[in-house]
């Protein structure tokens, strides 16, 4: 029986309004944490917390949330003044690869900065343990696979950077001062949603991931599905990623929590995230098909520039040291997406505050 999280005390969340945020302070409270949310809500919706807070039961007395932007120094400060904190995840930040190629210094400024103001805050307040939310993409084109924690990393494009940049802060950060300890999570590819089918991703405007899209067409709101390259050395020429089921992610946030108490040792620690499979577009939308009962009617395009043939992970470290596995294949994570799209065609909104007012 392993050790529940409770001795970890107070955490706060930030951006745990988002996907994979809301599913890990949910896991957080129903470990007995005490979790202070603040998001700005850029790219979520505080339907999720209120969500998560009805889900957590009698531990949703553990949860506060604060609308607050991590770069406004003085608010965060406010935060950290009220309350005590034994640890951080970190997941506030833009994440649309496409976006972060024509807008550079929005991500720049936003990732880089607001990574910045936090650890300023949290040195200031004594507060050195973190979790950070960072992703495959620091492998850019591997030359090797499966990737390991040592694999060569080499970003893309802008997004991918500021994960590189941050993770390069932490490490600087930890060598500066050992009571630093702070956990690098690279995450391959999420999807799926808690099981309940209350809450799960919910992107604003046209979604950057296969999976939201998939989902809008099977509700109705896109008439076909796009797939970039049908032209790869795969087996069937399209792209293939290592899909991880986000509750398996947000279990391995509560692992990597755990480690960060029990482990004296723990300096500035790289753990991937994945499952160690790779799955092929066709094959993903198929299991989608299976499990919704829909057609998925499909457009071929040309490669998306940046984009890699083949990425998936090699998950042994996380399994020998967090004692983390993935847990569910791409049937879970295909049953649980639908279960969310069929409850919630529109996500958190209405259809007319969802995709600017257009109604299927």
């Amino acid at each position: 029986m392993q050790l529940r999280l409770s001795a970890a005390g107070r955490v706060l969340v930030t951006g745990g309004a988002g996907y994979i945020g809301s599913h890990t302070v949910l896991q957080l409270l129903l470990e007995g944490c005490s979790v202070v949310v603040v998001d700005n809500l850029d790219n979520s919706s505080e339907v999720a917390v209120q969500r998560v807070a009805e889900l957590a039961g009698e531990f949703r007395k553990n949860l506060t949330f604060h609308k607050i932007d991590i770069r406004d120094k003085e608010a965060l400060e406010e935060v950290f003044a009220s309350t005590k904190f034994d640890a951080v995840i970190h997941f506030a930040g833009l994440k649309a690869v496409g976006e972060s190629v024509q807008k550079p210094l929005l991500y720049y400024k936003n990732n880089l900065i607001g990574t910045i103001t936090l650890l300023e805050v949290m040195a200031v307040h004594r507060c050195k343990k973190l979790v950070f939310s960072s992703s495959a993409t620091v492998y850019g084109w591997p030359k090797d696979l499966p990737c390991t924690e040592e694999s060569s990393l080499s970003a893309m494009n802008p997004y991918g950077r500021t994960k590189l940049m941050i993770e390069d802060i932490c490490r600087d950060m930890h060598h500066a001062d050992s009571e630093w300890k702070i956990m690098l999570l690279r995450y391959f590819n999420p999807v799926g949603a808690h099981p309940s089918g209350d809450i799960g991703e919910d992107p604003r405007g046209i979604p950057n991931n296969l999976m939201p899209l998939v989902q809008q067409v099977a509700v109705g709101r896109r008439p076909a599905l796009t797939v970039f390259g049908n032209d790869y050395l795969t087996k069937d020429g399209t792209g293939v990623r290592d899909y991880i089921h986000v509750v398996d992610l947000a279990e391995g946030h509560i692992a990597a929590l755990k480690k960060l108490f029990e482990d004296p040792k723990i300096g500035c620690e790289v753990y991937n995230l994945g499952t160690g499979k790779g799955t092929s577009v066709l094959e993903m939308v198929a299991a989608f098909e299976k499990a919704s009962g829909k057609k998925i009617p499909l457009v071929f395009a040309g490669r998306r520039p940046g984009d890699a043939e083949v990425l998936f992970a090699s998950t042994s470290k996380a399994e020998k040291e967090l004692n983390w596995k993935a847990k569910y294949g791409i049937e879970e994570m295909c049953r649980d997406q639908w279960n969310w799209a069929s409850k919630n065609p529109w996500g958190y909104e209405s259809p007319d505050t969802a995709n600017g007012g257009v109604t299927k």
